[in-house]
Parts: C-alpha cells; structure tokens; sequence
C-alpha cells in the first residue's frame, strides 16, 4: 500500500488570506503519520509575489516527506511561474515510487484564473503516458479541476481544453487525476478514473461556511483506491474504488427501448446548415433505426426567427417517431423564446410505457451560449429524480455538463458543477445533452451521460462528421452509437452497466 498526502490551495503571505494554524497542523499530522509522499495541487502563494514564495520556501520545508509542488493560478500572477521555479521546484516532471507514476504539469495561464493544458504541454503529457504505460498505478496532477464542481458559485475557471485531457486520461487508463483551484474537496469516478479535489488548506477563502481540509489517498497493491477528505475538526469523509479491468459487456435479454438522440440542425438559409444530410438522416431513423423515441438536444434552428422555424417543423414533422425537443441558445435568439413554443411546444415530462420517464430540462438563455438552471430549477430537478426514482429516468437538456473534446470549454452550466452533482448523487439512468459540437458518452459515477454532435451543421468539431446518436436500453445495459448521418457508419460510444437491472417489458 502507498499512502499520499493531497494538499493545495496554502495561499502562503504575510496577509490575512494565509492561515498558519491550519497549514502547521495539517503538515504536523503529515508528518508524524506514514505518508510515503505528498502532493501538492498549486496556488502555493496568493498573489505569485517574491515575498510570499520566500514565505513559502520556509513553509515548505516544514513538509518531512518526500514533495511534489505544482503552480496554481495564483502562483502565476506578477510572472510567478518564474519565481516557483525558483523557490519550489519544476513547473511540471514525473515521480516513481514501486510500480506508481506521477505525473505533474503546470495548467496555469499568467493572470488569468482559466487553465490549459495546450500545445506543447498537450504533446508532453502524451509523451509521459506512454513512456510510463507499463506502470501498474498512473497519477496525474494538476491545478485545474476538469469536471465542474458543486458548491463553486458560478462554474467558470476549467481548463479551457478539459475535453481533450479527460479524453487523454481515459484512453490511457489514467487511475487518478489529483487536483485544486476552488477550495472545494471532492471524488467522482469517471469511467475508470478517480478524480479527487482537494480543498483549500490554509487559506481563509473556503466556500459555503466550510473549513480547511486535505485529502488522505491509499493505493493498494490488489488496485484498490481509497480517498478520504480529512477536515481539521477531524471529520472525514472517505471513499473506496476497485480500478476494474477494461472488459466488455455484451447486453443481455431482449431490447428494451431504442433513443435516437440529435442536436444542432441548426436549420437556416445560409450555406452552412446541410439540408440534403438532414433529410438521408430522418430517412434512416424512419425506415432503419425505427426508434421509439427520438430525443432533440437544442439548437434546431441557427436563428430564433420565423422563416427557420418553418424550415424545420417541415423537417421534423417528417420523423414519424414520438418526439421531444428542447430548446437551446440559438432557438431563443430574437423572437425564438415564443416562436419555439409556437412551433414545438412547451417541452412536457414523457412517460413510455410503464417505467420509462424522460425529465426536460430547460438550460438555455437570452443571447448567451452560455446556460443556467438557476436555484430554484436544482431544486426542480431534485424533486422530480425523487418523485421517480422506482423508474428509469432520463433527463434531457441542452447544455453539457461534462466537457467535450476538441471545443474550447465554454459551454458549461453556470451552475454545472451543482447541477451534475444533483444527477450523479440521485444516479439518474441517463442523461442526454447537445451542446458543442461533437459526440462524447462518459459515465460520471453511476450516470451516463451521452453529448449529441451536429447532425447538420457545417460548422461541427467532430472528425467523424455530422452524425447523430443511437441508443438502446436492455435489461442491465445502455449501449450508445455515434451514426454517420451521411453515410450510416457507426462507431461505438460506450456500454454501461446501469445501476440496477430493468426485469421488466414495455
């Protein structure tokens, strides 16, 4: 067993922003307790100034075991990232121990609170995730939190490439990503990654009355993980993974139910929307995919006016499957918030037989890409997961609440990081988004949540074109495709095991 001490956020000066009561306490119990190394996930200084890093120089050296320290936003501020090489160490590097890798990098951009980990930063992490393959246990570090957070206040300050480095991760079997940035300690499992936050340490800035808190992480040789948030009152909150091997699950049974899942047509006159690919994808989800449901994840026109809503109730009258379509941020441009009621209705819950229920979820705003369920919509949704949870609930909405690859990420919730943790601590069955641009399905603990691309826009960032998702519900199983709406070609999404088994027929 190897036992990590997850620090971050010290804010270290001689201001009031540092507390030293915390930090020497928490550095006391690392010290006299059988920790084998720590980590620590950056804003060591407040404000990236050469007093603070002489500061914290000192304070470091306090730490008795072996340290890993990375930069934070706040280490970059005033060209910190020059005095942290300095006073610290280097911005990013690899450490072994046994048959355990970790591997650090800087995502800080100077001055600013968003991270990236782009370029050349992208192409090394790559680089050392295939060097170091062979390890049994693979660490990666970093200040940026990649998923969004619950209790942050308004959920901005992801790395602007999430996408791209969850995608990295994933496919590279990446046990753990460790990390910072917004004073708020929590662990989610993605697929087969554990993504821990840390809190803040021993910074007075703590978020909703909370106090300052490190993170405790055991590895365990049978690949058992377990974390534990330890606050200084000495409460704990701890929780344990078993790191599966990658299997494949072949569904069992009779099918269920068949989604068809689109997003983006984004109907118009202009030469961008792709009318002729439009029209081969309804002919297919009529005549081959036969679905009992076809899902729109919002943006079904470009402009919120009355000639493009024309265009496409002309469009999707054609789908002979029941529907349900939401509205996203280019369908409520200018007139749109009254032509989309006019034209499609005002989005209702659907229930499909017996035991299928499917929540619309209402995120978009006036002139913004970027959405909001506001307060008192959480609580909306908390209620209605509770109010049907003895059935297979799946919530639809517009905005993504995981990030996409290859998209600058700014399309999250402004509220996102609540919202997802509404949807993962009910574990809705299923969630289904369209903003972005391109088609992702990831698991967040016991949810899988499947993002739509464009089915008809020019202006899409997925490789394998225009497309839409099908997706087929069995007893214990949800198995999602991307289809090629052009061509028909299909690649595979994900097969997830679904919390518990469904032994019933519609």
């Amino acid at each position: 067993m190897i036992k990590i001490a997850h620090i971050s956020d010290t804010h270290i000066t001689p201001e009031s922003a540092f507390k030293g009561y915390p930090y020497d306490l928490i550095v006391n119990e690392i010290n006299t307790t059988d920790f084998d190394f720590v980590i620590h996930t950056g804003d060591v200084t407040n404000q990236g100034l050469r007093e603070e890093y002489e500061h914290a120089n000192y304070a470091l050296k306090k730490i008795q075991k072996p340290l890993i320290v990375l930069p934070g936003n706040h280490d970059s501020r005033n060209v910190g990232y020059e005095l942290f090489e300095k006073y610290v160490g280097p911005l990013y590097g690899v450490y072994e121990r046994k048959d355990l890798v970790v591997i650090w990098l800087d995502s800080t951009i100077p001055d600013l609170s968003d991270g990236r980990v782009g370029g050349y930063k992208f192409k090394w992490l790559k680089e050392k995730l295939e060097e170091y393959s062979s390890k049994k246990f693979k660490i990666v570090a970093a200040h940026h939190h990649l998923v969004p957070l619950p209790d942050t206040g308004r959920e901005r300050n992801v790395l602007f490439n999430a996408g791209d480095v969850l995608d990295l991760l994933l496919k590279h079997d990446v046990n753990l990503y460790v990390c910072g940035h917004k004073h708020v300690p929590n662990v989610y499992k993605i697929e087969h990654l554990i993504v821990a936050n840390a809190g803040c340490t021993s910074c007075r800035k703590t978020r909703k009355g909370d106090v300052n808190s490190y993170n405790i992480i055991k590895v365990y040789e049978d690949g058992k993980v377990k974390v534990t948030i330890k606050k200084v009152t000495g409460d704990k909150v701890s929780r344990h993974f078993k790191i599966p091997k990658q299997r494949i699950f072949i569904p069992k049974g009779e099918r269920l139910f068949r989604i068809i899942q689109i997003s983006e047509s984004n109907v118009s006159d202009r030469i961008y929307f792709r009318k002729r690919v439009l029209e081969n994808a309804i002919k297919a989800i009529n005549e081959r995919y036969k679905p009992d449901l076809v899902v729109h994840c919002g943006d079904i026109v470009d402009y919120g006016i009355e000639r493009y809503y024309e265009r496409a109730l002309e469009f999707y009258e054609k789908i002979k499957a029941e529907k349900i379509i939401i509205p996203g941020h280019n369908d409520i441009t200018y007139l749109g918030y009254d032509l989309f009621k006019e034209y499609f209705g005002e989005p209702q819950i659907m229930e499909a037989g017996n035991h299928f229920v499917f929540i619309p979820i209402m995120t978009a705003q006036y002139e913004t890409p970027i959405g909001v369920l506001g307060r008192i919509g959480q609580r909306v949704l908390t209620t209605l997961l509770e109010e049907y949870m003895e059935k297979f609930t799946t919530v639809v909405m517009h905005h993504n609440v995981i990030p996409i690859p290859r998209s600058r990420e700014l399309g999250f919730l402004e509220d996102g990081g609540n919202v997802l943790k509404i949807l993962a601590s009910h574990a809705a069955d299923l969630v289904l988004t369209g903003h972005g641009g391109n088609a992702v399905g990831i698991k967040v603990e016991n949810t899988p949540i499947i993002n739509a691309g464009s089915i008809s826009w020019e202006l899409h960032r997925n490789p394998f074109g225009n497309s839409f998702n099908l997706i087929d519900i069995y007893p214990s199983m949800v198995v999602a495709f991307e289809v090629q709406a052009t061509w028909g070609s299909r690649k595979l999404l994900g097969m997830w095991k679904i919390k518990t088994e469904v032994p019933w027929k519609n």
